[in-house]
């Protein structure tokens, strides 16, 4: 990635090899809803998400690598991308291991990730500031997913939980200036004022996140996600042995959850996170807030979505194919926050938990209807939760235009109105 604008002012752009790593690091996110169909679960669905946090946490280091200090004019800083792809392929061959309490291999494979996430910020980060802290950070995070190796269960989950909580800390929840004002601003009982706090420039300009890179990035990598779950649709489709009415209901309402559920991202969320970035100057903790943090259990629930899809197109679905797409479709919508960030009355917030509620429960319908034909009627569900987020983001876009705090003050103040009437 070069350090200079693109034609349109945007700032640094995603560069190849960052697309390279994605399509690696996907082969290994795959692993997870593999896993999930293989033992479908809701106990396995929950070991699942752990998994899959560590590898969500390992990407998070790369995209954030060439966020603040990669060049893709330097062949040393592609070649650390590509070096990270080789444990990483390691760990998504070795995550089944896990799931059977045998978790040196993707422990080692971890480790390995941390040691190459070390030395490319000591060397592309010299000068800089912050990077020193990065650098130190994940030396010991590579310390201890080596311990984790060799350490029994449940004690191995406890070492990579707390490798991942210091891994946020030192990439983006920053402990100076910025941490003391964010821990201010939690006490306050204002929405707005917290809001204000995440929108402002942080007070270390050099641990600032480029937001048109990191939109663009976070961007791809759930365009591959959802690639996923098509490609899930497309496979369990093939391997039925007839092309009965199941088939076609199971494949064409796979196909068109997958695409209200881009539409639910790409023209609602991804823009408003873009924007709302770009205000606060990068500001490390919003990044957190939206990206990093953020779009954990939606990238996660795509991938629940899509073992759900495939076990509805088996021969006898199992009871939780179903809860498994609307729980994850309920995870999605609620984790993109396209329904939570317009100025709205009491009642509003009503309906919205209810109609989350509405969607998790669609599943009930498992028993009056068969499974690919419970995924059509889900698929239609979304198409209308894809209408209302396009409202709703018109909406949004305008009021952020005009001016970021007062859009939140609105919103209290209508709430506190509301509440008082």
């Amino acid at each position: 990635m070069t350090e200079e604008q693109d034609s349109a002012g945007q700032g640094r752009r995603v560069g190849w090899v960052e697309l390279y790593f994605d399509l690696v690091f996907v082969f290994a996110v795959s692993q997870v809803t593999h896993a999930i169909v293989a033992d479908p679960r809701w106990a396995h669905v929950a070991s699942a998400l752990g998994l899959f946090a560590t590898l969500w946490w390992t990407w998070i280091g790369f995209a954030l690598l060439y966020n603040r200090v990669g060049d893709d004019t330097r062949a040393t800083d592609r070649l650390f991308v590509l070096a990270g792809t080789v444990p990483c392929a390691i760990a998504a061959t070795q995550a089944h291991h896990v799931f059977e309490g045998h978790q040196a291999g993707f422990a080692g494979a971890l480790a390995g990730v941390r040691l190459i996430l070390a030395v490319a910020h000591w060397w592309s980060g010299r000068g800089k500031a912050g990077v020193r802290r990065i650098t130190w950070g994940y030396a010991a995070a590579t310390v201890v997913f080596t311990i984790s190796a060799f350490t029994p269960r449940p004690w191995v989950f406890v070492l990579w939980a707390f490798a991942l909580i210091q891994e946020a800390g030192f990439l983006l929840l920053d402990k100076g200036a910025d941490g003391r004002r964010a821990r201010h601003d939690a006490h306050r009982p204002s929405r707005a004022a917290k809001m204000s706090a995440l929108l402002a420039p942080s007070s270390n300009p050099g641990r600032a996140v480029d937001a048109g890179h990191l939109s663009e990035r976070f961007g791809l990598f759930m365009i591959l996600l959802l690639g996923e779950l098509v490609i899930t649709v497309g496979g369990a489709a093939l391997d039925r042995p007839a092309d009965d009415l199941g088939y076609w209901l199971a494949l064409v309402g796979g196909l068109v959850l997958a695409g209200a559920l881009w539409w639910v991202y790409f023209t609602s969320a991804a823009e408003i996170y873009e924007r709302m970035l770009g205000l606060s100057g990068g500001n490390p903790a919003l990044a957190y807030f939206l990206y990093a943090g953020g779009h954990l259990f939606p990238a996660f629930s795509l991938l629940l979505i899509a073992a759900g899809v495939d076990l509805a197109l088996h021969e006898s679905p199992p009871s939780a194919a179903a809860w498994f797409v609307t729980a994850g479709l309920t995870a999605y919508l609620s984790g993109t926050r396209v329904f939570s960030m317009q100025p709205r009355k009491w009642y509003v917030n009503v309906l919205q938990i209810a109609a989350l509620a509405a969607t998790v429960n669609l599943a009930l319908l498992r028993h009056v209807l068969s499974a690919p034909a419970v995924v059509l009627v889900i698929a239609v569900w979304a198409v209308g939760s894809a209408v209302l987020s396009a409202r709703v983001r018109d909406g949004v876009l305008e009021n952020l235009m005009d001016d970021p705090a007062a859009f939140f003050r609105a919103s209290e103040r209508d709430l506190e109105r509301d509440s008082g009437a």
